[in-house]
């Protein structure tokens, strides 16, 4: 594989409308990315059955609408299928794959570690004969799991630190056929010379193992920054039902406030100023609470 030129990215899942904390990840992204010279590339998530075309393409439209650029056609994670089951083949010929017939319920159920996080799997499906394996796998189509020999890994965060995470053996291939979230987004990243992963930091606790398998399939860990998320009053994560949260309830100048406003940089005009602007040593470390007010359809609400 040619040596591509290094980049950031942004990489929506098109399940819904990008809301504002999208759209603020997004620009921080961005701005990573300029400010240290990279290339900027979007990737769309599109390999779950949930994801559809016409809200990708909104996706798309709302990132140039609020100014953000980027140097190739967006990637459609969902035209390269053979490239992430070429990366699984050559694992399994290092016996680093096997075959898990385990239900979330089964997951949850089962015993595991004192110090192992909720979720984590334990390893029922690791050391099955074949006999076994038949056993279990009658009806049901297995998942594919990485052979880890780590429980856990560390990495460094522009934002956080030193990060020291759990490591299971993770799922590469569900069982429905589609390819794994921490597989194919190491294998894209690298593939397209990203290594610079800006993304908010509900993800963070996933770049252990992602940069596990990125030096188990000899690819070079990226420059990790996880970013505070934009919460709702309640103190959860932002979600359409939260009210005015899109760029089409709001419009782009509103939403292009509340960015800005939120970083820190209330004065910039563009993205050209932002970034004439832009110190990651100043970006708040504490999630940005949204509470909706003003919206582009009734032109009425609060400031």
């Amino acid at each position: 594989m040619e040596t591509p030129v290094p980049a950031g990215r942004f990489a929506p899942s098109p399940s819904a409308d990008l809301h504002i904390g999208n759209l603020r990840t997004a620009v921080l992204a961005w701005l990573f990315a300029r400010s240290t010279g990279r290339r900027f590339l979007i990737r769309v998530e599109d390999l779950d059955d949930r994801t559809h075309d016409d809200v990708a393409r909104r996706q798309l439209a709302d990132l140039a609408a609020i100014g953000v650029t980027w140097d190739a056609e967006p990637e459609w994670q969902s035209a390269h299928r053979d490239r992430y089951e070429a990366v699984i083949a050559g694992l399994a010929e290092r016996d680093l794959v096997y075959e898990c017939y385990c239900s979330r319920k089964d997951i949850l159920n089962a015993p595991r570690a004192p110090h192992a996080p909720e979720g984590a799997y334990p390893g029922t499906c690791r050391h099955l004969d074949e006999a076994q394996r038949r056993r279990r796998g009658e009806g049901r189509p297995p998942a594919l799991r990485l052979r880890a020999d780590v429980t856990e890994f560390s990495v460094t965060d522009l934002i956080h630190g030193p990060y020291t995470g759990a490591v299971d053996d993770f799922v590469l291939r569900r069982g429905d056929g589609v390819p794994a979230y921490n597989l194919a987004v190491v294998v894209d990243d690298a593939h397209a010379g990203i290594d610079q992963v800006v993304r908010g930091d509900d993800l963070l606790a996933s770049s252990p193992r992602q940069s596990y398998l990125a030096g188990l399939l000899g690819y070079p860990a990226p420059v990790y920054a996880h970013v505070p998320l934009a919460l709702n009053a309640d103190g959860k994560r932002l979600a359409k039902r939260d009210g005015a949260v899109t760029l089409a309830d709001l419009g782009v100048a509103r939403a292009w406030e509340l960015i800005t406003e939120s970083l820190g940089w209330a004065t910039a005009a563009t993205m050209a100023e932002l970034l004439a602007e832009f110190d990651p040593a100043r970006l708040p470390r504490n999630p940005w609470t949204y509470t909706p007010g003003f919206t582009a359809r009734d032109g009425s609400g609060e400031n």
